[in-house]
């Protein structure tokens, strides 16, 4: 099951719970706009090449849409949909005052130059720049962008709209980018795993920890984890995957994988067939990696007690039914991965008052939200007498179901 569809069957699992009635159902899930433009630019060798670009604006009820842009070969409508209303819960799930939306270009990144980029950036926003804006989408960074083509998007808009450093975030720091940006993401993971484990009277230290993808997210979260004594035992990315039973060495990792782009061939470790990674033995597993990574032919082999999704849709819905049999506790991305669109919105914020935060602040502030979110989402495990993905999903859709109705948009 792609991610559309097992988005669309979580959505309508949580409004048969909630009890919502079939049109209030059907105007949420209509995405508020869907935009696709051309975008031609001049190769540096002289020669014109054309890409589609994409923005998916999936809800507006609670705030401005806010999503990710990403420049990967394979963007295509439905995924970006998926994205799109997968942020729009996973806004409603942390409680910050933004909808969801989600958009790309279909390009491969590696084979453009800087200066291609550039223009590539530079004519996507003058395509979009009267559709986003501060108060209507916010986009940021996602796979294949990072903070310098959230600046090229500031300076591209501005040119129209005069310098509105709020219209994205992600940017570098110098541009009114946040502290603790760049870690938001792994360090929400974090204050998610600690929520959790409390809740079973467990904490960090003293359990082991599985990571796939050692990406910013991953390694981000296996070096907060060790810090907090939690033991990484095994970790992948691209390049291999490795294990350690007695505890790999974050740091040194962090050292080999940056010199080396990658885990391969890291001498702390022994090198370990890359598919085997989710089902090694340990008491947390974390995907950080792809989505639809644990399905129900790899799910009966897994032996962690609790899962912490920090990649969008790791868990197929099969593999949910099988895992929830066995035991094993998941931890949905929706609130699991919520971090770095926690600290996009202290970012946003920062830009409108004009006035930083430190990173103290910024810290303390999303580890106030991941854990107030993780008491919501367990309070509505206990209205609805369901599992923690069901949980969050219900937790979202009713909050913006009474965004809708309050604001007279029901059909």
């Amino acid at each position: 099951m792609n991610a559309l569809a097992a988005t669309n069957r979580n959505f309508r699992l949580a409004t048969r719970l909630l009890g919502l009635d079939s049109k209030l159902e059907k105007s949420l899930l209509i995405p508020f706009r869907e935009i696709k433009v051309e975008c031609t630019i001049p190769k540096d060798d002289g020669s014109l090449v054309s890409y589609v670009g994409f923005r998916v604006q999936h809800d507006n009820a609670r705030g401005p849409m806010k999503g990710g842009i990403r420049y990967h070969p394979e963007v295509e409508p439905d995924e970006v949909n998926a994205l799109a209303q997968l942020m729009t819960w996973k806004t409603a799930v942390a409680n910050i005052p933004y909808g969801g939306a989600k958009g790309g270009i279909g390009c491969n990144p590696a084979e453009l130059s800087i200066s291609e980029l550039e223009r590539l950036t530079r004519v996507f926003t003058q395509k979009i720049h009267d559709l986003i804006g501060t108060h209507v989408d916010v986009p940021a960074p996602d796979m294949g962008t990072g903070p310098q083509t959230m600046a090229w998007i500031l300076d591209e808009y501005s040119k129209f709209h005069g310098y509105s450093p709020a219209v994205v975030t992600g940017k570098p720091i110098d541009l009114g980018g946040s502290l603790g940006r760049d870690a938001a993401t792994g360090r929400g993971v974090l204050f998610a795993t600690e929520a959790l484990l409390n809740e079973y009277g467990k904490s960090v230290s003293g359990q082991s920890f599985v990571i796939q993808g050692f990406g910013n997210v991953g390694s981000w979260a296996a070096q907060l984890i060790s810090e907090k004594g939690g033991k990484v035992v095994a970790v992948s990315d691209v390049t291999g995957a490795i294990k350690n039973s007695e505890g790999i060495d974050i740091s040194s990792l962090l050292k080999h994988s940056s010199e080396h782009k990658g885990v391969k061939g890291f001498h702390g470790a022994d090198p370990i067939d890359p598919k085997s990674i989710l089902v090694e033995d340990c008491d947390v597993l974390i995907p950080a990696a792809l989505g639809g990574v644990i399905n129900k032919e790899n799910a009966n082999e897994i032996k962690a007690k609790f899962i912490i999704e920090a990649a969008n849709h790791p868990t197929d819905p099969e593999a949910d039914e099988i895992l929830k049999k066995k035991g094993v506790v998941i931890l949905p991305d929706i609130y699991a991965n919520s971090g770095g669109v926690t600290v996009s919105y202290f970012e946003w914020v920062q830009n409108i008052q004009g006035f930083m935060w430190d990173e103290e602040k910024v810290n303390n502030e999303l580890k106030n939200y991941m854990t107030r979110g993780f008491k919501d989402v367990k309070d509505m495990c206990k209205t609805h007498e369901c599992d923690l993905r069901m949980g969050a999903f219900t937790l979202a859709v009713n909050r913006v179901a009474r965004a809708t109705v309050l604001r007279g948009w029901e059909a």
